[in-house]
């Protein structure tokens, strides 16, 4: 299946929660949210519509790989985009599978990535390739400058999901 990313939205009184557990803001199934299917499945059809609605929840599939190294530093740039921080994390590999990575992100942390996010947006566009790959990162791009405006609209925080 891979490793996959999930946000969930929370709101400001909970922050200091969110930010110590991370996990309690989490579905116990955020597959099956994504992709619109009851919880704990086996075998389920669906129209991979999401079921949670988007405002509350972001996919980005696989994505937040190639989204990880766009906003993380390298060697043309030392310290991350501030947009990294929703990004930022590896699952932590053992002879089972993995452990994923979790952060809740507080509503004072916002702005700076949706301001960050809609930039790198627009630079993604600028530079983009007509290529699958390109237009897979710009569309769930998309969604994520999409969930953090409307996160930041509403000041509100998120609990994030690499695993």
């Amino acid at each position: 299946m891979g490793i996959r990313y999930y946000a969930y939205a929370f709101d400001a009184e909970h922050t200091d929660r969110a930010v110590a557990d991370p996990m309690s803001f989490i579905s116990d199934d955020p597959l099956a949210d994504a992709w619109g299917m009851p919880h704990g499945a086996q075998i389920a059809q669906t129209d991979f519509q999401q079921s949670v609605p988007k405002a509350e929840m972001l996919y980005l599939d696989k994505a937040w790989r190639e989204l990880q190294a766009l906003t993380g530093p390298s060697p043309e740039r030392e310290t991350p985009r501030p947009s990294y921080r929703m990004f930022e994390g590896q699952v932590a590999m053992h002879d089972r599978g993995w452990t994923p990575f979790v952060r809740g992100v507080a509503p004072r942390e916002i702005p700076a990535i949706a301001d960050d996010l809609v930039s790198l947006l627009q630079e993604v566009c600028d530079h983009a390739r007509a290529d699958r790959e390109s237009r897979y990162v710009e569309d769930f791009l998309t969604r994520a400058v999409d969930f953090v405006d409307g996160v930041a609209a509403s000041n509100r925080g998120f609990a994030y999901l690499i695993g």
